[in-house]
């Protein structure tokens, strides 16, 4: 939604401009039918489309219950809940559901959407929201137009001509990255889709590679290095090169190239459970999204996925057994891309089979500014953190972009018959506290040990003085410290011999225990995990270890095992009980 907000400011989503540009795309032709229409690709949610029918309207963290009420009858608590509705991907959901109560809300508030808002009215008309709408429009056509009469049938085609040709002319206001990929995409699919639009397919295929080639690196990352949101711009790459092939164009080799970079860095960002690691602003991904992505663009993996592979936009995985290990070894990024940036350096997820682990707390952009700014601190990841300073901090100004980024100093790998290791440092602290953190990590070769080890360092003689001098003005032992481990919700834990030792049960049955082998304080304390699509943050725990750093070298050692009674193999074949909690 960030990238959202950055497109709209740039444009005026409903002001005079907007509606201008859409009184100047309504002159001309309306096209009177598809020439081919794209298969429907987007995946909905059954139960979502129940509560829609019901009237229990949940969008950007906020539940609405008005039942009888149309969608567009509701005044949207902020910006972000206008953004839902208008880039109507809340069609995917009644489309999933497909039964005549769904087909029957979709039509009335597809129709009432072109009344209130086709003129170039309220926040829907950016670029991004515009392709967004487009392609919901043309995936779900027939179950639009079954059954409407000739003058919805006929609205529908009249906004749906406006709407391609504003793209046309203003794609280019949407921001560079995933709000102009919706952009360039609905319009390749208006252009293949409707009778009349075929002019506008070559330009739009040339600029959809060009921003491939531009925004998706070498490695197959971006920027904002959020991989949900690699992952959607992956899934909208893939439905136009599907369109594009569908209809007898060519794909430009610049677009399919970006498709085979992102689908390997995609794997090696995804947990043993099947989802996202959540860093940098992103959640685990839609249910389903990833494998339908991978699946259709039939890229198979070159090697193997595990330990010794170069980074993947930044992020390390370990694995082995049924456990995969992800850390963040980059710097968060700035600029442009930084708006939703986390100071979550070295932070790490650990996923044992389908049940998470060790996670971070996630975005909390959906619960307000406060929880967003919470989400984004140091002590919401799952890493060491100090003095309640995060390793990235914000500037002096008001803006949403970390300044002060912690710069991974070190990265090495190894492989050895007994598993996977690696060592990793930064300097987030180094001008505030003079201390540089290196963490250690080694997975046994079956999955069932994690060794980890945290260092707080001072490197230099600068380092070294600026070390004491903040020890001498703390007037306490030490730089008091905290590691964190944030525990899913889903996860049973407890404080174990005396105090020295937390066991962690999963709904699989397996049985984890962490201890550790220095004089920090061990504790069990309360955490939050943040979650798209919930009405509040769920209430989870935490352990840490707490501690000062009164040396210019502090180590902290600690392991996270499964318990020896726990089986090699588990039939873990429960599944979620609700899939769209309130």
């Amino acid at each position: 939604m960030a990238a959202h907000r950055a497109s709209q400011g740039s444009f005026g989503a409903g002001g005079w401009r907007a509606r201008l540009a859409v009184w100047r795309a309504a002159r001309g032709p309306v096209a009177q039918g598809f020439s081919s229409s794209p298969e429907p690709r987007s995946i909905g949610l059954v139960a979502k489309g129940r509560q829609l029918v019901a009237g229990n309207f949940l969008f950007a963290g906020h539940l609405i219950e008005s039942p009888g009420a149309g969608l567009w009858d509701i005044d949207p608590p902020d910006a972000d809940y206008a953004a839902e509705l208008q880039g109507f991907v809340w069609l995917d959901d009644l489309a999933a559901l497909g039964d005549a109560q769904a087909r029957a809300r979709a039509q009335g508030w597809t129709t009432d959407w072109i009344a209130r808002f086709g003129a170039g009215r309220g926040p829907g008309w950016t670029p991004d929201l515009t392709g967004r709408r487009v392609i919901r429009w043309i995936h779900h056509a027939l179950f639009l137009l079954n059954g409407a009469d000739r003058p919805a049938t006929e609205a529908y085609y009249r906004a749906l001509t406006v709407q391609t040709r504003y793209l046309s002319r203003h794609w280019a206001r949407a921001a560079p990255g995933l709000p102009r990929f919706e952009a360039l995409t609905g319009l390749v699919y208006a252009g293949l889709s409707l009778i009349g639009m075929e002019p506008l397919v070559a330009p739009a295929v040339a600029a959809l590679a060009t921003e491939a080639r531009a925004e998706v690196d070498a490695g197959g990352g971006i920027t904002t290095r959020n991989p949900e949101e690699l992952l959607e711009v992956f899934t909208l790459l893939n439905w136009a090169a599907q369109a594009l092939t569908e209809a007898g164009h060519p794909v430009p080799n610049d677009h399919l190239d970006a498709i085979e970079r992102i689908a390997p860095t995609l794997r090696a960002l995804r947990h043993a459970d099947g989802g996202l690691a959540r860093f940098h602003g992103g959640g685990k991904g839609a249910e389903g999204r990833l494998d339908q992505a991978l699946a259709s663009a039939g890229i198979r993996p070159q090697k193997p996925l595990g330990h010794g592979n170069a980074p993947a936009m930044g992020f390390v995985r370990l694995s082995a057994g049924r456990t995969s290990i992800i850390l963040d070894a980059a710097a968060p990024p700035g600029g442009r891309a930084g708006g939703s940036a986390h100071a979550s350096t070295l932070a790490m997820e650990v996923t044992s089979g389908r049940r998470p682990l060790v996670v971070n707390c996630g975005s909390g952009a959906p619960f307000g500014t406060e929880w967003r700014r919470a989400g984004r601190a140091t002590p919401s990841h799952s890493t060491l953190g100090i003095d309640g300073v995060s390793s990235s901090r914000f500037g002096t100004g008001t803006g949403d972009v970390l300044e002060e980024r912690a710069a991974v100093l070190t990265l090495r790998q190894q492989a050895t018959p007994e598993g996977a290791a690696l060592h990793a440092a930064h300097d987030g602290w180094a001008l505030t506290h003079g201390l540089t953190h290196a963490r250690d990590l080694a997975l046994s070769s079956d999955g069932r040990h994690i060794v980890g080890a945290e260092t707080l360092i001072s490197l230099n003689p600068q380092g070294k003085a600026r070390f004491e001098q903040v020890l001498t003005g703390t007037g306490l032992q030490g730089i008091v410290f905290s590691i964190r481990f944030h525990l899913h919700p889903d996860t049973d834990s407890t404080l174990d011999m005396g105090g020295n030792a937390v066991s962690i049960a999963l709904k699989s049955g397996e049985i984890w225990v962490f201890r550790h082998d220095s004089r920090a304080k061990l504790a069990l304390e309360p955490s939050v995990y943040l979650e798209r699509g919930r009405l509040k943050p769920r209430a989870s725990k935490q352990i840490v270890l707490s501690g000062f750093a009164a040396e210019i070298e502090t180590r902290i050692g600690w392991t996270l095992a499964k318990a020896q009674d726990t089986p090699l193999a588990i039939r873990d074949l429960d599944r979620d009980d609700t899939p769209v909690p309130l």
